[in-house]
């Protein structure tokens, strides 16, 4: 029987994990000049890519034929990336400050807008 050595996995995701969280602060720090605001975590309301994959996911299942397989559903989702217009995006963007003020209002329960 052919034994593989062992290692601590969980340990090395955990270092992986760290390295991973350090550079991406650090690229925010260099990007946006160390601006940020508390961020609730899980806040999918908070995060504005959240809401264009809610776009390319309405888009995507709009077509009258459905992806058969994974590689058709990757093709959809960059043929849908590539014609979602830049005002959409700006919009959503656009949008953020509404969105803060009304996740702040409703006290991190569900909020509308």
């Amino acid at each position: 029987m052919l034994q593989f050595a062992s290692s601590d996995s969980s340990a090395e995701s955990e270092i992986a994990k760290a390295e991973s969280m350090s550079r991406r602060n650090h690229l925010h720090d260099e990007m946006l000049g160390g601006l940020s605001m508390a961020w609730p975590a899980r806040s999918p309301d908070l995060n504005p890519i959240e809401h264009v994959r809610d776009i390319l996911g309405r888009r995507t299942a709009s077509r009258s034929v459905p992806p058969g397989t994974l590689h058709e559903f990757q093709q959809i989702l960059l043929q849908e990336w590539t014609l979602l217009p830049q005002h959409v995006i700006n919009d959503t963007i656009a949008r953020m400050p509404r969105r803060c003020q009304a996740c702040i209002s409703a006290r991190g329960y569900h909020a509308r807008y």
